[in-house]
């Protein structure tokens, strides 16, 4: 399973001017909705004793995004849904990887204000946006065979902008 099902929301709002209504559709997508796939396909992973879970999470939820508290709040829920469920199917054959992306070059940044778009760049020390070629590449790796001993982790293709 790669989970890459997001929505960003508001951006250059602060949480004073958020609508609740707006946060609690950005909830559904990123996290409750990640948090019943991952359920239910464990389910069946469990029953052949193998599987391979990646959850896409975003480097707004490692740090955090000023004027996007929805979508970064979410994300880091994303990130513990990865660590803790990790730790409880470890034993099982199935391992459960998050990516934190930093800004990508995708449909879903089309209505990003200018001003928000330019702010996340700027913090990437390549000074460019990730292409979807260069996510693939890695979600590739994370699910495959080779990377068996790998769960709970969270993978950065950030441009250089984290290296934790």
């Amino acid at each position: 399973l790669v989970n890459a099902a997001g929505i960003v929301g508001p951006t250059s709002t602060k949480i004073v001017d958020y609508p609740t209504t707006e946060f609690d559709k950005i909830y559904a997508v990123n996290l409750k909705g990640t948090f019943l796939m991952t359920k239910y396909m464990l389910e069946v992973m469990r029953k052949t004793g193998k599987g391979r879970i990646l959850l896409i999470a975003s480097i707004a939820g490692k740090e955090g995004n000023p004027g996007m508290v929805g979508y970064s709040s979410t994300k880091a829920g994303v990130i513990g849904l990865v660590k803790g469920v990790a730790k409880e199917f470890a034993d099982d054959g199935i391992t459960i990887n998050g990516l934190a992306p930093a800004v990508i070059r995708t449909p879903m940044n089309e209505n990003t204000s200018a001003e928000q778009l330019s702010y996340m760049t700027a913090k990437i020390p390549m000074q460019r946006l990730g292409t979807v070629e260069e996510v693939a590449a890695v979600c590739c790796y994370i699910v495959s065979d080779e990377n068996s001993f790998s769960t709970g982790f969270i993978y950065d293709i950030s441009g250089g902008r984290a290296t934790y």
